[in-house]
This record gives structure tokens, sequence and C-alpha cells, in this order.
């Protein structure tokens, strides 16, 4: 399977790993986060096989986070409740996203990134 990254353009962030993973060159597909919102189903897979907890999916930065006061209900709101949450907005989404076969990463760390593909 083609590794696959979700992200949204105009992200700095996401303009870095897109442009580690030419520089490398790594074949990609590409899905636009804003446009196609993570499902509930996909934010349980991706749970389950990146072993973090849903807090690490949310975009802190961004600004729905912030006037959703998200920052406290990260920390009271049930799992499937935050799942719910991210399913309902792409920008609410920590990014880039990597999803190569059973890894999923979140955010961009060089170190992270390079270690996926040397499997």
């Amino acid at each position: 399977m083609k590794p696959i990254i979700l992200c949204y353009p105009k992200c700095g962030t996401c303009q870095k790993a897109e442009k580690w993973l030419k520089a490398n060159s790594i074949e990609h597909g590409f899905r636009p986060i804003k446009e196609e919102n993570p499902t509930k189903e996909e934010l349980k897979s991706w749970l389950k096989k990146s072993k973090l907890p849903v807090s690490r999916f949310f975009n802190t930065s961004g600004l729905p986070y912030r006037e959703l006061n998200m920052k406290d209900k990260v920390k009271t709101l049930p799992e499937e409740q935050l799942i719910e949450i991210l399913s309902t907005n792409g920008m609410m989404v920590k990014r880039p996203i990597l999803l190569t076969g059973d890894t999923v990463l979140v955010g961009f760390k060089e170190e992270e990134w390079q270690q996926a593909f040397k499997k």
C-alpha cells in the first residue's frame, strides 16, 4: 500500500512533511484533511494502530480547538465523544497524519518518519 498523508496545504508542518517525502523519493497519496474529515471508524483504527491517546490527535494550536475550549474538555470527555468531535471537523485534527500499512504517525517528526520507512 502506498503511504497516504492527510494534510492541509496551507499548514507549514504539512509542507515540511511533503518536502521531506519528495526529498526522500517516497511516492505517496495525498488526502486534504479539511475537505475529507477522518471518519469515526478511521480515527478508532488509527488510535489503536498508533497507540497514542486521543488527545494527541487534536490540533491544539487551531482556532476550532480554542473556540470550543477543548483544552479542558480533552481531559474530561469520554474517548467516544472526543472521536465524534474530531470526525466533524478536519481542522480540529493534528496534522499531518501519515498512514503506512500498520503505522500511523501524527505530526511531523523527521526521526519518526525515517523509522517508519526503514521497515
